[in-house]
């Protein structure tokens, strides 16, 4: 394979170009046409769909898979990794989603008088994007920027059940296991994923602390998909004090996640 990069391309006719930067543009149109698929592209295909010869980009993939913005399987398929979404922390969409968030979830921490967190996946893992205490002289809650298990967690689930089969494949082969994360079968894992799907939610003991009942529902965006989790880690009162049952809880989280889709986007009747 030729390793040399081509001449710079010529500005397209009747256009002026007063600063060009043609391994930029190079780069870029190869972020945008792995953004528009989910099972990623060889490098043939992506050289088909620039209407280049792998020559002219083999160069620009090798240099955004070292940096970390793509990333390739075992049959040498190139996706998009989240860098871009964690560098976009600061900006849109993300700020945006946890600015509209976090009024609800301290809400739901009010109403619930538990902690609760806000959960994305990002390259292998979910990661605590937005943390609200509950209003109660105690609480336990996750630091935000804490990286989560992928698959033995309620946040984990949530995100990994409501993908396509192809997306939730990509988000398994890319699974990179946080300090302590359990070892789970395969074929369990689905069968929970499934439950997860049907009921609407995923309700399960903590695999990482005792005594605490993890409670996850979805957060819908646009087109309806499924782009974060909104976790309580319930703690159950053993004293005089009233407060919400796992099932009153359950109820407050619907209404509140229902409620945060809608703002993101989502479609109500999708």
């Amino acid at each position: 394979m030729d390793m040399t990069d081509p001449p710079d391309d010529p500005a397209p006719a009747g256009e002026t170009v007063r600063y060009s930067a043609p391994a930029l543009d190079k780069g870029l149109d190869i972020l945008e046409v792995l953004s528009r698929t989910a099972e990623g592209c060889t490098l043939k295909e992506l050289a088909d769909a620039l209407n280049r010869n792998v020559s002219q980009i083999f160069r620009m993939v090798v240099a955004l898979h070292r940096r970390g913005y793509i990333q390739s399987d075992a049959n040498d398929r190139y996706t998009l990794t989240l860098k871009m979404f964690c560098l976009a922390h600061r900006q849109p969409p993300l700020k945006r989603m946890i600015q509209t968030a976090l009024p609800l979830l301290n809400e739901l921490a009010e109403r619930a008088r538990q902690s609760c967190h806000l959960a994305v996946y990002e390259q292998g893992c979910s990661v605590v994007i937005a943390q609200v205490d509950g209003p109660d002289r105690w609480s336990f809650g996750l630091k935000t920027g804490s990286f989560m298990g992928l698959t033995d967690t309620s946040s984990g689930h949530i995100l990994l059940a409501y993908q396509d089969e192809a997306g939730r494949a990509r988000m398994l082969r890319n699974h990179s296991k946080v300090e302590g994360e359990i070892d789970m079968d395969p074929g369990h894992l689905l069968s929970l994923l499934a439950d997860v799907r049907r009921a609407g939610c995923s309700v399960m003991p903590s695999k990482q602390i005792q005594g605490v009942t993890n409670i996850a529902f979805p957060v819908h965006g646009l087109n309806h998909k499924v782009v974060a989790a909104v976790n309580v880690p319930y703690i159950a009162r053993i004293d005089a004090a009233a407060t919400p049952s796992i099932e009153e809880v359950k109820r407050i989280q619907a209404d509140i996640c229902a409620r945060l889709s809608r703002r993101l986007g989502a479609d109500e009747d999708a």
